[in-house]
């Protein structure tokens, strides 16, 4: 585990000790929980823009579905003749 010096406003560190406090944990412990699910959610919304791009670049290349089609597909949901999902024609 490596060591790293942050300097933080007098608000965050009153807000850090509160909730290190409550939790009966050491400021460093919820320091790296914060951290942790800060990256997490970066990470997802990198993955979710690269999903975008991507779909983006899929609808450049014609690579589309009917909306007629994907209508008719969700209208099936919770039938007895549910669609599979429609797929592109490319």
């Amino acid at each position: 585990m490596s060591v790293t010096t942050v300097r933080l406003q007098a608000e965050v560190e009153e807000h850090l000790e509160a909730i290190a406090g409550r939790l009966h944990r050491s400021k460093g412990w919820v320091i790296n929980q914060a951290l942790s699910e800060y990256i997490e959610k970066q990470q997802r919304e990198q993955a979710r823009w690269q999903q975008t791009l991507d779909a983006m670049e899929s609808a450049a290349q014609g690579k589309v579905v009917d909306a007629n089609d994907v209508h008719s597909w969700l209208n099936s949901w919770g039938t007895e003749n549910e669609q599979d999902a429609p797929r592109s024609g490319n």
